[in-house]
């Protein structure tokens, strides 16, 4: 039975090719439509589009002869077309009985193809089913049934071409095609937006001090009148995303403009203590006891640590060196569902302080996994590392609550790390705590700066994570009484010089001879 090449997925495959008459169709389609496309609409243009040719060539292939099915008998002189041949032309030149006891009485036809230097034999007349023959004949060709319309060939033997065709019509944005935001407009189609206009739209996104949409931001330009809303829209949206001042921090699908010289430098470039560095290493090696315990530190950079979204009103983790460095908290599995979703760029939310209800705005930063914006109310609250840290929903969309867990004021033995050769050195020492803590977590830096100097040196030198544990665990066992120090201990000290999730150290933990463990999570000496 003959298919449309058109209804397979190797046609859309692979080798698919654009060509000139695609991009000439797409260019029309957007010109007819007169308002942006999205790329499935675009897609499912496309599709119909080549459909519509296959159709075309198979009636224009059908009118050069009659259709050749076995069944029927043909003359000498008769021009045949043969769909299994991909709608070849013959003409019939010889023709005598066929002898084959299996089929009875038959005629063999000799088929002279154009540019084929001899003829080819088929059977007509032939009284015996064959899949060539047609209930219908021509007409069963031109209307079958079952044929996959546009949108459910998109879903499933042209599944990838958006992206495909997003890629191509890019390489053609100087000219012709322009995006924004997944959909596309024809550049001479676009609204008149100079740089007057962007001057106004900055100082307004200044004035107000936060993110805006570009429909607020078009009520104060006075575009054109005749300008349909969608192509002001648009044109707005583009010419914003193409100037460097402006920064799109919308998420699910909301775009919202904010001015980059506004955004901490936390937001665009990653703070030093928060740079990870992936590194290989056997998580095999890992059994489920330290799976579990990786599950209950919640690092944001943990492989294959997943647990299923719930609505909880509230989560706590607990505050590592890098994040009280950087001012930042951890969007994990565990705190990201607390914020708006993304994947990419960046986002603004409402942070509303526990204690005192201030209202500050932070930003999140979606593939580096934080969020920045805490430093101050760090300082203010004196939060240490180790502390424990309370996200909650906000009343609103957008809104997220941050607190402690407050307790009387009082002084209490911690680890406190300083930077002696080259070399990071622990102590014990009083300091004053506010607020519930994590006591196998907590511990600071005597000299923050010089930690930092030190982190850069580790990172220059490209020092093993196993040298870095040699270095780091005596000094840890020595604050023992007992000579022995617990994995959470271990984490928390390796993150003030080198930014690390929990699976790398276990795993080096677990590969040494020097060190074993002794129970409950806990490392001693071998």
């Amino acid at each position: 039975m003959f298919q449309r090449k058109t209804q397979t997925a190797e046609y859309w495959g692979a080798t698919f090719r654009f060509s000139e008459e695609d991009v000439l169709h797409l260019y029309e389609t957007l010109m007819d439509r007169g308002v942006p496309c999205s790329t499935d609409d675009l897609v499912l243009a496309l599709i119909d589009f080549r459909c519509q040719q296959e159709e075309a060539y198979l009636r224009a292939e059908l009118s050069k002869g009659t259709l050749y099915q076995p069944k029927e008998d043909y003359e000498i002189g008769q021009r045949l077309v043969f769909a299994a041949f991909d709608f070849a032309v013959g003409t019939v030149v010889e023709k005598r009985a066929g002898r084959n006891p299996e089929h009875g009485e038959f005629n063999v036809i000799a088929v002279q193809f154009e540019g084929q230097p001899h003829p080819r034999e088929f059977a007509a007349a032939l009284q015996t089913p064959h899949k060539l023959n047609l209930d219908d004949g021509r007409q069963a060709l031109l209307e079958p049934k079952g044929l996959l319309s546009p949108a459910e060939l998109k879903e499933t033997v042209a599944a990838d071409l958006g992206p495909r065709l997003a890629a191509y019509l890019e390489t053609m944005a100087g000219d012709s095609f322009v995006q924004s935001d997944g959909r596309w407009l024809l550049r001479g189609l676009l609204a008149d937006v100079n740089i007057g206009h962007l001057n106004i739209a900055e100082a307004l996104i200044e004035v107000e001090n936060r993110p805006l949409p570009a429909q607020r931001l078009l009520e104060e330009l006075h575009l054109p009148a005749e300008i349909p809303a969608e192509i002001a829209l648009f044109s707005l949206n583009y010419a914003l995303e193409h100037d460097e001042r402006f920064d799109d921090l919308g998420a699910a699908g909301e775009r919202l403009w904010y001015l980059r010289r506004l955004e901490p430098e936390a937001a665009l470039v990653t703070p030093a203590p928060l740079r990870y560095t992936p590194q290989p290493y056997d998580r095999l090696l890992l059994s489920m006891e330290w799976l579990s315990l990786e599950w209950e530190l919640g690092d944001e950079w943990s492989e294959e640590v997943v647990e299923i979204p719930v609505q909880a009103p509230s989560v706590t983790m607990v505050l590592t060196y890098p994040h009280r460095r950087a001012g930042t908290l951890p969007l994990s599995f565990r705190t990201r569902p607390f914020f708006p979703p993304g994947e990419r760029g960046r986002g603004m939310v409402t942070l509303i302080d526990g204690r005192w209800g201030r209202r500050f705005n932070a930003m999140v930063v979606y593939e580096r996994r934080y969020v920045v914006g805490l430093g101050d109310w760090f300082e203010q609250h004196n939060v240490p590392v180790g502390a424990y840290i309370v996200l909650e929903r906000g009343k609103e969309p957008g809104e997220v609550v941050v607190d402690i867990r407050p307790r009387r004021m009082r002084r209490e033995w911690m680890r406190l790390g300083r930077v002696e050769a080259d070399q990071l050195v622990f102590e014990m020492r009083k300091l004053p705590v506010s607020c519930e803590y994590d006591e196998l977590m907590v511990m600071d830096a005597l000299d923050p700066v010089a930690v930092d100097d030190l982190r850069e040196k580790l990172s220059w030198r490209d020092v093993p994570l196993a040298t870095l544990l040699d270095r780091l665990l005596p000094e840890l066992l020595k604050l023992s009484p007992e000579g022995k120090v617990h994995s959470k201990t271990v984490y928390s000290a390796v993150n003030m010089v080198r930014r690390c999730p929990p699976g790398p150290i276990f795993a080096t933990l677990l590969s040494s001879r020097r060190y074993r463990h002794v129970g409950d999570g806990f490392w001693a000496l071998a």
